[in-house]
């Protein structure tokens, strides 16, 4: 039922006069914006960085640990130079913000808000740039959490972006450092300043690594052991996932688990603990840059020589305190994601210096898919080609479900890193392949590969990065007469027909390649997950990996020492 009101003339007249000053006064007040200010109890000197503001609709867990990410809370990010303590930072309507664009679109709505500064550090490196940019605590390039780093209180407020208004925000707490778990019988921790690298960025800079040791490991002996290097992002975990912990997991981590083909870590733990396992060291290596937790383990213009770093530096390092055998026939490689390329790019590159990679789903190893982009002949990243004119124009994916369904765009990831960070410093995806695989811009950041706003793709850019050897399956083939004798049988991957990432093309036309190539074969091995297999697949438990490691190993010595 509907209730029907009357009002009088008279009312209507009054009413009237009240909305009108109600609207005037509305209309006099400023748009709705965030006064974010340092306290100068918390820091007495000027800062450079970046000020973020973070809403969301949950006071717990904080606002700063919900951002990030394709399943962000709304974040707005603006750079500040030579921030004087007290001295207001404004984040109004036209800051960039992600998954919204600006603060007007936020809903009316009871909201809990945070502010966070992530503060650079001035590089004053060996080509003649000085580059601001946040360096690594050992946390693995996660502003949101980064010690040092500085972030106000949660605090509750009321947003109407029609009303406008000023939400102050105090930033008076700082992030502590990070506790490296203490080393065991099993789990060593390791981090050394790089000479290399402390040279190229003209500050102190550190590489590292997590190491598992064998059964019957024993410092004072004489004996030596094979090693396998592990790639992939930052982490003080133990390599391989190891433990002896019987930890519960729930039905849903078990079909997830036994779809990708692993094993539960206490069962891998308790065989490498066993008496019939292979003796061998297993290795991670920690190498963040201050543009990602981890370099992509080469040498390159934005990054500096972190392929020379770990090849001369760190594993003679670990060589000499670790009793592992400094023979190439000694050393192999694996890796997934991230660690894929790694795993496949050293071994690329260093042919003598490494014996064999198991590569599991790796990061484009040819840019002709550069995930879902060609980036020798697209002309934008964020749709395919042949829509300049149509009506609808759809945004290409970059990330989907097993079962194809997309649930991230090209877009949407590259406004996320534009939020993040100006200058490719982001800490993202984009960000780390533009530094490690692209030239050096006017100001000395790396130069964009396609612009962040448009998806505009810069030709000149991507043509330099195939030239400079980093599309590895061009490299592989351009070198194949001088490399090629001695990567036969050396590779082997694994990989999802429905890589969530889509890096199952490039890893599809990376195949293509080797079996083009001759004089010698390439030898290589490639296991296709099927049908509906995610990113992360791996099709081969740890234990069986690491026991086909030791037959390989075993086969290399022979051959090398009949």
């Amino acid at each position: 039922m509907r209730v029907r009101a009357f009002i009088s003339v008279s009312s209507l007249v009054a009413l009237s006069a009240i909305t009108a000053a109600c609207t005037e006064k509305i209309a006099g007040q400023q748009p709705l914006r965030f006064s974010v200010s340092v306290s100068s109890a918390l820091q007495a000197a000027a800062l450079t960085g970046r000020v973020f503001v973070i809403v969301s609709r949950q006071e717990t867990p904080e606002p700063r640990l919900r951002a990030g990410g394709n399943n962000s809370d709304p974040l707005f990010g603006v750079d500040v130079s030579d921030l004087k303590p007290g001295t207001a930072t404004i984040v109004d309507v036209t800051t960039l913000g992600y998954p919204l664009k600006s603060i007007s679109e936020i809903p009316e709505g009871d909201y809990y808000v945070q502010a966070v500064v992530n503060i650079y550090t001035d590089f004053h490196r060996s080509d003649g740039h000085v580059v601001w940019a946040h360096n690594d605590q050992w946390e693995g390039q996660h502003w949101n959490r980064s010690p040092g780093n500085l972030h106000s209180a949660v605090k509750k407020v009321h947003l109407n972006p029609a009303l406008g208004g000023t939400i102050a925000l105090e930033v008076d707490q700082r992030i502590p450092p990070v506790q490296v778990p203490a080393d065991t019988a099993w789990i060593k921790h390791v981090k050394v300043q790089s000479k290399l690298l402390t040279a190229f960025w003209g500050r102190p800079m550190y590489i590292g690594a997590t190491v598992l040791l064998p059964k019957g490991y024993d410092q004072a002996s004489p004996t030596t052991y094979p090693a396998i290097y592990i790639q992939g992002h930052f982490s003080l975990a133990a390599p391989f996932n190891f433990t002896l912990d019987d930890v519960p997991e729930t039905p849903a981590q078990r079909a997830q688990r036994e779809s990708d083909g692993l094993e539960r870590s206490v069962d891998f733990g308790r065989a490498w603990a066993g008496d019939n396992f292979p003796r061998m060291v297993a290795v991670t290596f920690q190498h963040p840059t201050p543009y990602y937790d981890d370099s992509y383990a080469v040498n390159s213009a934005n990054n500096g020589p972190y392929g020379d770093a770990l090849t001369t530096e760190l594993i003679p390092y670990l060589e000499q305190h670790f009793h592992l055998t400094p023979q190439p026939y000694a050393r192999i490689l694996t890796g997934g994601s991230t660690g894929g390329w790694e795993a496949l790019a050293l071994q690329v590159y260093h042919p003598d210096f490494f014996n064999g990679t198991w590569v599991f789903f790796p990061d484009p190893i040819d840019f002709r898919r550069y995930q879902l982009v060609n980036i020798y002949e697209d002309a934008n990243a964020f749709y395919p080609g042949g829509y300049q004119n149509a009506w609808i124009v759809p945004d290409r994916p970059i990330l989907r479900t097993p079962d194809g369904q997309p649930t991230y765009t090209m877009r949407q990831a590259s406004q996320l890193e534009a939020v993040l960070g100006s200058h490719n410093r982001s800490g993202e995806q984009f960000a780390i392949w533009e530094s490690t695989f692209g030239p050096v811009d006017a100001e000395g950041y790396p130069k964009a590969l396609w612009d962040k706003r448009t998806g505009v793709i810069d030709h000149q850019v991507a043509n330099t990065m195939r030239d400079n050897g980093y599309d590895l399956r061009e490299y592989v083939e351009r070198n194949w007469a001088r490399i090629g004798p001695s990567l036969v049988g050396q590779l082997h991957f694994y990989c999802g027909d429905m890589d969530s990432w889509h890096l199952n093309l490039a890893t599809y036309l990376f195949e293509d390649a080797m079996k083009s190539l001759k004089s010698p074969a390439p030898q290589a091995t490639f296991a296709w997950g099927r049908p509906l297999k995610r990113h992360g697949w791996h099709g081969i438990t740890n234990t069986a990996l690491v026991r086909e490691m030791a037959d390989h190993i075993a086969r290399s010595r022979h051959a090398n020492n009949p």
